[in-house]
């Protein structure tokens, strides 16, 4: 995946591609866009602003989208989608907690490796103010994505050829790395 990254990283459809991953990621795909940000901002470290930007607009735009499974769909689409990820017994201890720290719970949680779906959808379930959701989103999400930009842009160069002299144990940390972001989440929620 690494290898179609890096020469999918000249095509005329992987920035659109990032985008939808970005994008599915914060309603419902499991896969964070850091599989298609990195690589490509890695073969190309003067668009990792772009990059970063587009991540940033369109995983917004897909917490909206979870925002809205939450309010509208939860009975249905939003608990199904909670519980498929098991998570369905801590919803209303994660909804509690929003009346007080609503702000913080997305600002922290947006630039961490827990799936932000969560995130979104309890918000729209635990009635979050929508502005505010999307501007604490903005701040969070688009954090994460250009302190990635930031690091690529400067050092991409050298972070490529150690990434590349030792791919597999980059891979075995990235895996590791999603594993205890959802177990973070199992713990927290």
């Amino acid at each position: 995946m690494y290898d179609w990254c890096i020469a999918a990283a000249d095509k005329p459809y992987a920035l659109w591609l990032m985008g939808m991953v970005s994008f599915a990621e914060s309603s419902f795909f499991p896969i964070p866009p850091d599989v298609m940000l990195v690589p490509m901002s890695l073969a190309r470290p003067q668009k990792a602003w772009l990059y970063a930007t587009v991540c940033t607009v369109t995983s917004v735009a897909g917490g909206v989208v979870g925002y809205a499974i939450g309010a509208l769909l939860y009975d249905s689409l939003g608990q199904w989608l909670i519980n498929l990820y098991g998570y369905g017994d801590k919803v209303e201890a994660f909804r509690a907690g929003y009346a007080e720290y609503g702000a913080w719970i997305i600002l922290l949680k947006g630039l961490t490796p827990i799936p932000y779906k969560l995130v979104t959808i309890t918000s729209g379930f635990a009635g979050y103010d929508l502005v505010a959701f999307v501007l604490l989103s903005l701040v969070a999400r688009g954090g994460r994505f250009f302190i990635v930009a930031i690091l690529l842009n400067r050092y991409g160069t050298w972070i490529r050829g150690v990434i590349e002299e030792r791919l597999g144990l980059w891979v075995a940390l990235g895996a590791g790395v999603l594993v205890l972001g959802f177990i973070i989440a199992v713990r927290l929620f």
